[in-house]
């Protein structure tokens, strides 16, 4: 089976710091694969190192089995694409909701806007009365369901996401994590999800990989975690660290 995603031996250098030191990971088609770590061990770097965000240095990046150059062409962004963390930040204040979503259609040529929209809205929660919206009018939340509203508008078969509930209020966590659930079941996407929080990957993911300081520490099963079945300290003290949340309703 061609590996969805294939990261080999990945360098990531800023100024000297080597922010990843020879990462490879591996996601099959249609899986939910997770990062996770403590702030700085890397695991947003690679992500965006995927997404052509972060100067690669060295090793190699293949999506469904083609090897990815230094620059990111409209196809690749037609089949990977990113969620971002912070809901804020990710949408343009002067554009309502109906922009947001027509410009990537727009940018990549293709037609039948209104099918798609209505599609992604109603896939993330939205009525079509967010439409001509602005995200000041928006909670965290439904700014969030319309970044991932975005994200699905080109059809991907990939989405990156990176720490995608932890700028929201806890209980809309559960309710977006059980959205991209459902969204991916539908959709039979893969996911690579960066998160901090071990009970969020053990919800979402069947596998994942501990990271610190740039580089790999082990990589689990979600059973593994519930049994706490580890073999490095590091991810033994990240898991006391989330004691009494190992699961999410």
């Amino acid at each position: 089976m061609t590996a969805a995603l294939l990261a080999e031996k990945v360098e990531v250098v800023f100024d000297q710091f080597r922010a990843l030191k020879g990462v490879s990971v591996e996601v099959h088609p249609g899986e939910s694969f997770g990062l996770v770590g403590e702030s700085g061990s890397g695991k947003s770097t690679l992500l965006r190192a995927i997404a052509g965000l972060a100067p690669v240095a060295s090793g190699s990046i293949t999506v469904t089995g083609k090897p990815l150059g230094r620059r990111r062409d409209k196809a690749f962004y037609r089949q990977v694409q990113m969620v971002f963390q912070d809901p804020y930040g990710s949408l343009h204040p002067r554009q309502t909701v109906d922009r947001l979503l027509q410009e990537p259609l727009a940018v990549h040529g293709i037609g039948d806007s209104e099918t798609r929209i209505r599609r992604a809205l109603e896939e993330v929660g939205l009525s079509s009365g967010f439409r001509f919206r602005y995200s000041h009018q928006l909670s965290g939340g439904q700014r969030q369901r319309v970044a991932i509203a975005r994200a699905l508008i080109l059809e991907p078969s990939i989405l990156l996401l990176d720490e995608p509930t932890s700028a929201l209020d806890a209980s809309v966590q559960a309710e977006v994590l059980n959205l991209l659930e459902q969204v991916r079941r539908d959709r039979k996407l893969t996911y690579l999800m960066v998160s901090h929080d071990l009970a969020v990957i053990n919800h979402m993911c069947e596998r994942l990989m501990v990271m610190q300081n740039g580089e790999s520490v082990e990589q689990l099963t979600a059973a593994d975690l519930v049994s706490h079945n580890v073999a490095q300290d590091y991810t033994r003290r990240l898991l006391k660290a989330s004691e009494g949340f190992v699961r999410v309703g």
